[in-house]
C-alpha cells in the first residue's frame, strides 16, 4: 500500500525563526564589513540553502565569498546561541495539534528544509517532535529548493508517491519544489511569503491556520 506523506518545511511553517535568522545574517554581513540587508530582504530568502540565500542577498560577490559567508553565518549563529542572544524558535499556533492529528490519521510525516541536519534536529528535539517524523531532508544532502531532490528522496524513503504526497510550506520555493516533484503544493499564510507569492509559484491552496491542515489533506 502506498503511504500518504505530509512533508513540512521548517522555518516559517513549523516554527517562527525569523528573529534568529535575521540577527545571524546581520552579524554575518557585518563580519565582512558589508551593510546588512533589510530584514524584509532576509525573510524573502528563508528556505533556500545558505550559499544560495547569501548569493541572492549579495549578488555582486563571487561564489567563493558566498561560501565563506555561509560558513561565517553558521559560526556566528552558534556563537549568538551560546551567548544567549538567540531564543528558541516557537511553534506556530496549531502546528502541534495538526501534526498529532495527521499522525493519528496514518499520514507519514517528514521535513524538507534548507536547514542543516544539526539545526533541524535541534528544533525538533526542542519541541519534542523528533519521533513524529519518519523522513528528514536537509540542505546537507540536497541541492537548494526549488530543486525537487528533497521531495523525491522523502517519497522514496516513506514509500509514498507524488500523487499521495503533500508539500506544506510558506514560501514560493516550497511551492515550486512541490510542483517540480509532482506533489500537492499546499501553502500556508502564516510564514514569510505572501499569499500572492505562493499562488504565483503554483500553490493549489493556501491555508490560513494550521488547524485547517488535517481536514484539508484528508480531502485531497
Amino acid at each position: 500500500m502506498t503511504s500518504r506523506l505530509a512533508l513540512f518545511d521548517c522555518d516559517g511553517t513549523l516554527v517562527d525563526s525569523q528573529a534568529s535568522i535575521c540577527l545571524a545574517m546581520e552579524h554575518c554581513f557585518e563580519g565582512q564589513k558589508l551593510a546588512p540587508p533589510s530584514r524584509e530582504a532576509i525573510r524573502r530568502i528563508v528556505g533556500l540553502s545558505l550559499v544560495e540565500a547569501i548569493a541572492r542577498l549579495h549578488p555582486e560577490a563571487g561564489r567563493d565569498l558566498h561560501e565563506a559567508m555561509a560558513e561565517g553565518y553558521k559560526q556566528v549563529y552558534l556563537e549568538l546561541r551560546t551567548a544567549g542572544h538567540i531564543e528558541d524558535e516557537p511553534l506556530y499556533d496549531g502546528v502541534l495539534e495538526a501534526i498529532e492529528a495527521l499522525d493519528a490519521n496514518g499520514w507519514v510525516l517528514g521535513v524538507a528544509t534548507g536547514k542543516s541536519d544539526r539545526g533541524l534536529i535541534r528544533v525538533l528535539e526542542q519541541h519534542g517532535l523528533r519521533h513524529r517524523f519518519v523522513t528528514l531532508q536537509t540542505a546537507d544532502r540536497h541541492p537548494s529548493k526549488p530543486h525537487p531532490s528533497m521531495i523525491k528522496a522523502a517519497i522514496a524513503e516513506a514509500g509514498a508517491s507524488p500523487e499521495t504526497t503533500a508539500m506544506i510550506g510558506d514560501t514560493s520555493f516550497d511551492m515550486a519544489m512541490a510542483n517540480a516533484a509532482g506533489a500537492h503544493a499546499i501553502g500556508v499564510a502564516w510564514g514569510y511569503h505572501s499569499r500572492q507569492d505562493l499562488a504565483d509559484a503554483g500553490a493549489r491552496h493556501v491555508l490560513e491556520h494550521a488547524r485547517d491542515l488535517p481536514a484539508h489533506l484528508e480531502a485531497l
